[in-house]
């Protein structure tokens, strides 16, 4: 029953926190004003954006493929795509559950053990990661009082005062933690040899042993400078259908390449946040973003549904042609083996 109930409350709970974000983010915007902005803007420049953003999956695919080769197996490009287009749409649904999803497909359709592909997909998000510091700093340096003011100000300031705040009035929790989390380790260690014989563990140790190898395939990849080019076209991917955005309203059109590389890293860090898709945290951090500019915050909302909604429609597109695709697949493979 609780388990049941979990499952329930907590797609709930990230979907709530959407909506209030995306209430802080539309709050004050006139619906008329907003609607009308959506309707003058030219959508030929978001089609060049969709376009952009398909390359993208495409190369992030074979990325993914690159990374998975060194572990001995060889899965289709086409059903590391589908996997891949499945897990986002899944991520629609509850955060982060469409990583486990993209491997339990890739298992279905081509035999590859989960837990190995586990390891993959962190090393995936971890060059994500990479990128996404590596576009925050360029954007430091290239005008650090612009850009370094708004993200020390509006992003890492106020997580720094809250998480210093929480610390100081939570002295009796954390030593409470510590303590039951003593208790726990030192039960664990006098009941180990019972401990290591059970399902649980044996589930945990293989998992592990299955993220270690994953981990360790980046050394042995014999296309390294493959998967190293895929990631910054990957990301040149994302500037440029961020920067073609800007050409659809008239309030952005004026906005210059670097500019884009700024929304580029704030909107990554929304994208991040663990609500689904972004929603919510990508709408309010760019439309604050162009603030910089004197950009009204109708303006900056508009430029952020179109940017966002078009993504958005465009994974779940796809992500539901690929579901579609290998179910099918799976279910001729089926009557096959039959």
């Amino acid at each position: 029953m609780k388990k049941k109930l979990y499952k329930i409350l907590n797609p709930l709970l990230f979907f709530t926190a959407a909506v209030i974000l995306l209430i802080i983010a539309f709050r004050d915007i006139g619906f008329d004003e907003l609607i009308g902005s959506l309707k003058r803007a030219d959508y030929s420049w978001v089609l060049l954006s969709l376009f952009f953003a398909t390359l993208a999956f495409f190369s992030r695919a074979r990325r993914w493929k690159l990374l998975i080769e060194p572990l001995g197996y060889s899965p289709s490009f086409k059903n590391t795509f589908y996997a891949l287009m499945t897990g986002y749409l899944v991520n629609f649904l509850l955060p982060r559950l469409g990583e486990v999803t993209r491997c339990g497909s890739l298992n279905r359709s081509d035999k590859i053990p989960v837990d190995a592909l586990f390891g993959t997909v962190l090393i995936d998000r971890a060059f994500d990661v990479i990128m996404l510091l590596l576009v925050l700093f360029s954007v430091f340096i290239i005008n650090i009082e612009l850009f370094g003011e708004f993200i020390k100000m509006n992003i890492f300031a106020p997580l720094y005062y809250r998480i210093f705040d929480w610390l100081s009035f939570s002295a009796f929790i954390w030593g409470a933690i510590f303590l039951t989390l003593a208790i726990v380790l030192t039960i664990i260690w006098m009941g180990r040899k019972k401990l290591v014989k059970t399902r649980f563990f044996r589930f945990i140790a293989k998992t592990a042993k299955g993220i270690i190898n994953g981990m360790k395939t980046v050394f042995k990849m014999e296309k390294k400078w493959e998967f190293i080019a895929h990631t910054f076209f990957i990301w040149l991917m994302y500037f440029l259908m961020t920067w073609v955005v800007f050409f659809s309203l008239p309030s952005t059109s004026e906005l210059k390449p670097v500019d884009a590389l700024f929304v580029l890293a704030i909107g990554g860090m929304g994208m991040s946040a663990p609500v689904q898709a972004g929603i919510g945290a990508y709408h309010w951090i760019v439309s604050l973003g162009l603030t910089l500019y004197e950009i009204p915050r109708t303006s900056g909302i508009v430029f952020a549904t179109i940017a966002h909604e078009s993504q958005a429609l465009l994974m779940i597109l796809l992500g539901g042609f690929s579901l579609l695709m290998l179910y099918l697949q799976n279910k001729r493979t089926g009557k096959e083996k039959k």
